[in-house]
Parts: structure tokens; C-alpha cells; sequence
């Protein structure tokens, strides 16, 4: 049985990724670029991307040993968190300003540095998320916990990619200009993106092969070149990201 955070996760997961496909349908209807600093491009992204994170995470969380009531708190701040996020993203682009490193009013301060802190907790629940996975506390066949602890540890590189992205856009807009920040403050976003959805590709994988009526020996071996072929595909992504 579900939870009541699980079910108001999954709901405002939901929700996000309504947002996304709204304002992709607001894109196409108005004449103006996918890319730069002000497009509906983020709302986009960031609903589809942030409320297919959130239902990965409330799916993916169940597997793992971890104690009802601090499971429950780390999943109604994240749940809180990503809901802020893409609102702050969402409401910039409908002002037509920059979303983020954008401190040009009280108003945009005030924005990107509420998106700063959210990532800043972002960081900190997948976080520990991540460590309980890797320290083995996962639950199910070796498939499944192998596809778990892969899935939050190609997470983590993800996270990291992200807190670089930030660091390096702070450094361009105190040192360069906005317009710096904004043009090569995301120079991870490939890996990034890639490394991301590991956490709900690998464990979709492991169901789909148990579903096919695979034994647990035979998944384990997919699984295990899965992870191996994931691993790759993040590694071609961070050189496209330093090539781009």
C-alpha cells in the first residue's frame, strides 16, 4: 500500500511532466529559438526531466533498506524541492529573463538564488539516497540491487556534473559577465543528462528481463553488461561535453 508522500509525490511528479509537454506545445506556438538563456526550452526540460526524476525516485527508493520515517522526510523534500525548482525556471521564462546566474533585480536574485539552495538540496537527499544504495542496503534479486546501486552511482556523477556547472557559471558571471555564465556555464549538460536517467533505465531493464521470464543468473549477466554499456555511453558523453 502507498503512502500518502508516495502518492503526493507521484502526483506532483505527474504534474511536472504535464508542465513540460504544456510548455512544449507553448514553444511550438510561439516564434522564438529552442536555445539561449530565455527560451521555453527549461520549462520543458526541466518539467519532463525533474517530474520523470521525481516517480523514478519514489519507485526506486522502495528498494532500498532505510527506515520508514526518514524515507518519508527525504522524499517530502525532494518532492517540495523539485516542485520549486521547476516553478522558479517556469516563472522566468514567463517573465522572458534568465532563470539562472540572472541577478540583475531584487526579483532574479531572489529566484536564482532560491534555485541555488534547491539544487544545493537536491544534492544532499539524492545524496544520501546514493550512499545508502552503495553501501549494499538494497532490496530484491542480484539484478535488481545491482541495477539500483548502478543507477545511484552513474546518479552521483551526475550530481557532480551539476554542483560543476553551477561553480563554473558563478566564476564566468563575477568574472566574465552573464552572457559568459550563460554560454558556457552548462558545458556538462550531456553528461549530465545522460548520467542522470540511469536510476530509472537500469531498473526498468531489470523488470522488463524478469517480466520475459529470464532467470536471476541470466539477468544478472544482462544487467551486468547493461551497467558496463551505461558506464560507456556517460564517458562518451563527457568528452562530447568537452569537445562541444
Amino acid at each position: 500500500m502507498r503512502k500518502p508522500v508516495e502518492v503526493t509525490a507521484y502526483g506532483i511528479g505527474l504534474l511536472l511532466i504535464v508542465s513540460g509537454v504544456v510548455h512544449l506545445g507553448v514553444f511550438l506556438a510561439d516564434d522564438v529559438p529552442w536555445a539561449g538563456p530565455v527560451s521555453w526550452r527549461k520549462p520543458v526540460t526541466f518539467g519532463l526531466s525533474f517530474g520523470l526524476t521525481l516517480i523514478t525516485v519514489v519507485w526506486i527508493t522502495r528498494h532500498l533498506v532505510l527506515g520508514d520515517r526518514a524515507r518519508a522526510w527525504l522524499l517530502g523534500v525532494f518532492t517540495a524541492d523539485c516542485a520549486l525548482e521547476v516553478a522558479g525556471i517556469t516563472l522566468q521564462a514567463w517573465r522572458g529573463v534568465p532563470s539562472h546566474f540572472n541577478t540583475g533585480t531584487p526579483v532574479d536574485r531572489a529566484v536564482a538564488t532560491t534555485l541555488a539552495v534547491g539544487g544545493v538540496i537536491l544534492v544532499v537527499v539524492l545524496g544520501a539516497y546514493a550512499v545508502t544504495a552503495l553501501r549494499g542496503r538494497v532490496r530484491g534479486p542480484a539484478d535488481m540491487r545491482l541495477a539500483v546501486r548502478a543507477g545511484f552511482g552513474l546518479l552521483l556523477v551526475s550530481l557532480a556534473s551539476g554542483i560543476a556547472m553551477i561553480a563554473r557559471g558563478t566564476v564566468l558571471l563575477r568574472t566574465e559577465g552573464a552572457p559568459a555564465a550563460y554560454s558556457e556555464g552548462g558545458f556538462l549538460k550531456p553528461v549530465h543528462g545522460v548520467a542522470l536517467h540511469a536510476v530509472l533505465v537500469l531498473p526498468l531493464l531489470a523488470v522488463a528481463l524478469r517480466r520475459l521470464g529470464r532467470d536471476e543468473r541470466e539477468r544478472t549477466r544482462v544487467m551486468a553488461v547493461a551497467t558496463v554499456l551505461y558506464v560507456a555511453a556517460t564517458v562518451g558523453a563527457l568528452v562530447i561535453s568537452f569537445t562541444l
